[in-house]
Order: structure tokens, then sequence, then C-alpha cells
């Protein structure tokens, strides 16, 4: 958790709980049916249609067409988060952050079980699908962070600049009140480009500036944690990427971890929602797109008589 971020409100522990079993029931499922049919799967596809598994694996199977029904319930809860921005009396039901969690989370599931449906035959007309859904599945991670760029308050309202700047100092004043780090070991862990060169950056390097800060920095504070513990908790701490034993320690840490993060967001702030803009005018017609060819695939499996 960032050092920013509050206590998880009241419902978030049920939530996270929530979006772990759809995400352990999607790879246990898709799991099981991989290695169960390993021997099917790994045949060449001329080889298939001999061995005794072929009538329930294949896509049009028993197996495969349950896979694909339930890929298709999977792919609907997917897109109930685009319609519970249109639809209002979906916007009495759960915060907009736990959605779009559970929007990412079946995103995530479903190229599994499409690809076990498809019985790893991901070539031709078939293929091409496959990968447009991989590319939105990305495009939808990508989006995620971007979100989360974005710092929002409690009521969901994007968080002004003067109101991080406000928050930043009050950690810093924090800081300047604890004696274990000089000033100078501080300054290392929220070193950032200056305002003005982010500002100069194209967009594609700003998303490479923000991810690079995001991953550098539980680095740079377990260098600070390295400096103060002792060489045998260095091997239990995994080299100062875990939490000590000392309360006082973790606790400036906490705030060095915050105000770091904090820094972060205001630099980027407004790149961040520029980015997080244009994303919006590449993900949205490309979704809505493959949502197309999913239901021309179904009405064209009905049509068929597989179902």
């Amino acid at each position: 958790m960032s050092g920013a971020q509050a206590t998880p409100r009241p419902g978030e522990w049920r939530h996270r709980l929530t979006l772990l079993v759809l995400v352990v029931c999607g790879v246990a499922m898709a799991g099981y049916l991989a290695w169960s049919g390993h021997g099917y799967y790994s045949l060449p596809l001329p080889e298939r249609p001999f061995h005794p598994m072929h009538a329930r694996l294949r896509p049009s199977g028993e197996i495969g067409i349950r896979l694909g029904l339930l890929s298709a319930l999977v792919f609907a809860g997917i897109y109930m988060y685009p319609l519970r921005k249109r639809w209002r009396w979906l916007q009495k039901f759960g915060a907009t952050r736990r959605w779009l969690d559970v929007h990412i989370v079946l995103g995530l599931v479903v190229p599994l079980l499409v690809t076990v449906h498809a019985s790893f035959k991901l070539h031709g007309l078939i293929g091409m699908a496959y990968w447009i859904m991989m590319a939105i599945v990305a495009s939808g991670v990508a989006g995620r962070y971007l979100y989360a760029q974005i710092p929002r308050s409690v009521t969901a309202a994007e968080l002004s600049r003067a109101e991080l700047a406000e928050r930043g100092e009050k950690l810093a004043e924090q800081l300047r009140r604890q004696q274990v780090f000089t000033e100078e070991e501080l300054a290392g862990v929220t070193a950032l480009p200056a305002g003005q060169e982010v500002e100069a950056m194209p967009l594609w390097r700003v998303l490479l500036a923000m991810i690079s800060a995001d991953l550098r920095r539980p680095f740079r504070v377990a260098a600070l944690r390295r400096r103060v513990i002792a060489p045998e908790e260095r091997l239990r701490t995994l080299g100062g990427l875990l939490p000590s034993r000392h309360a006082e320690l973790e606790t400036i840490l906490s705030s060095v971890s915050a105000k770091a993060w904090l820094t972060a967001k205001i630099l980027f702030l407004k790149r961040a929602a520029e980015i997080f803009h244009l994303w919006h005018v590449v993900h949205k017609p490309f979704s809505y797109s493959f949502a197309v060819i999913v239901a021309a695939h179904i009405i064209l499996v009905a049509l068929m008589g597989y179902l």
C-alpha cells in the first residue's frame, strides 16, 4: 500500500477477497483443464481428431462449448463497468473504483478461459481476434495504472495540486523532525525529473518516467532500511525490501515512501491526465469493436447448432 493511501474503508477486505476468489477460480479452472488435457492440446492439429478426448475438448465439444459460454458470461461482466456509467440505477451499487477492479480482474481471467476454449488453436482469423483481445487486456492493465496516477479523494473527486502539496508538506514536516536520516539521504528517495523537463517530454516518455519512478521507489526505500538494520536482518528483510522489526524506523520509512509517492503524483498529475484521456480515445473503440466480434461469434455458433 502506498504511504499516501488511507486505512482500508469498510468492506475493503471483502472486496479484495472477492477479487482473489475470481482470480483463483479462473486460474484453477483453466490450469486444471490445460493440465488434464495436455495430451490432447500438445498434438498437432491434424492428429487431434483421433484423440479420445477430441469430442469433449475441441471448441465445439462438450467442455469446449461450456467454456465458451462461461467466457461469454465473463465478457458480459467486463462490459458492465462501461454500462454502469450510462445506466444510473447501476451507480447506486458500489464505488466506481471497485467496479473498475472487478472489470480489470475479469479482463485478466477471460483470456485464460478463451485460450482453453479455443483448445490452444490461435491461428488464422481466430488467432487474429485472440491477439486483438490480448492487446485490449494489456491496454486495460495500462489504463488501471494510469487511473492510479491521478489521486482521488474518498468522494472520488480528483485531488487538486494544492491539496496534494498540502499533504506532502505535512509529511515533509514529519521527516524534518526525525533524526535517523539526513536530508541528503531522504532526497535520494524522492529524486525525480524537473517540472520543466516533464512538461517538455513527449507522452510516451512521461509514461516511462512514471513507471520508472514507481519501480525504483521500493528499492530506494530498501537502501535506506539497509543503512540502519543489522547485517543479519538484511537476509530476513530480503535486502531491506520487507519491513523490519523496528517500529520507529518503519514509521519514518512509511512517511518517506508516502512523501516520494505524493511528490511523483504532483509532478506527473497534469501529464498523467493527458495520457489517460488519450488512452480512453484508443481503448474504448477497440473494446466495443471486440464486443461486436464476440457477439457475431456467439450468433454464428448458435446458427450452426452448437448451442
